[in-house]
C-alpha cells in the first residue's frame, strides 16, 4: 500500500479536471446516483442519502487508501460530470480503475480521457502492476471504452459483499499500458 496522504493529486487532461470529491459536487453527485439509467451497472439508483455516504465513501478512501476515485469536471464548463479513477476497497477483485459519468456526458469520450490519465497516475505514482475494469458483460458502452484504453478481458472476478456480483475483469499490465502508449503515442 501507497504511504498514506490526505493530498490528492490534481490531474488535468485536455478537457477535465480530476481532483478529489468536494463537499460542492454533492448536489451533483446525488442527482447522478439518482439516475437509474446511470447507475444501472453501478449499484443501482439511490436516495441522497445513499449517495451522501457514497461520496462520504469515496472521500474517506483518499484518507485511508491514499487514492480514491476522481471527481470529474468538465474544462469548459466547470461542471460536475462524474467519477473515475483508482478504486480497491477491501475484498476488491483487483486493483481497479473504473469511471461512471452523468448521461449526457456519455458519447464524448470523457471516460477514455479521464480513465487513460487515471490509469498512469496509477502506474506511475502508486506503482500498480494491473490495472482492471470490473464489467458486467453486458455493459457494452463500459466494455467500448476498455476497448479504447487497449484492455481485454483478463479472467472473471466477483465483487465483494454486499454485492456478490461476478464480472468480467478487463484490464492490462503496466508493461501492457506502456508499450501500447509508446506504440500509439496515446
Amino acid at each position: 500500500m501507497p504511504p498514506v496522504t490526505t493530498t490528492a493529486p490534481v490531474i488535468e487532461t485536455e478537457r477535465l479536471i480530476l481532483r478529489a470529491p468536494e463537499a460542492q459536487d454533492y448536489d451533483a453527485w446525488a442527482a447522478f446516483h439518482a439516475d437509474a439509467e446511470a447507475q444501472t451497472y453501478l449499484g443501482g439508483a439511490q436516495e441522497r442519502t445513499g449517495a451522501w455516504r457514497s461520496l462520504a465513501l469515496i472521500t474517506g478512501a483518499w484518507v485511508v487508501n491514499g487514492f480514491s476515485m476522481f471527481s470529474v469536471i468538465e474544462k469548459a464548463t466547470g461542471r460536475w460530470i462524474g467519477r473515475l479513477g483508482p478504486w480497491m476497497p477491501e475484498g476488491w477483485p483487483g486493483t481497479e480503475v473504473g469511471w461512471g459519468l452523468v448521461r449526457d456526458a456519455w458519447g464524448k469520450g470523457y471516460a477514455t480521457e479521464g480513465a487513460a490519465a487515471s490509469i498512469d497516475w496509477a502506474f506511475d505514482t502508486l506503482g500498480w502492476a494491473e490495472v482492471v475494469h470490473c464489467i458486467d458483460p453486458a455493459n457494452v458502452n463500459s466494455q467500448r471504452v476498455a476497448e479504447r484504453l487497449g484492455a481485454r478481458i483478463l479472467r472473471r472476478g466477483t465483487l465483494p459483499a454486499p454485492f456478490n456480483i461476478e464480472l468480467d475483469l478487463w484490464g492490462q499490465s503496466r508493461e501492457e499500458w506502456r508499450a501500447r502508449k509508446t506504440h500509439t503515442g496515446r
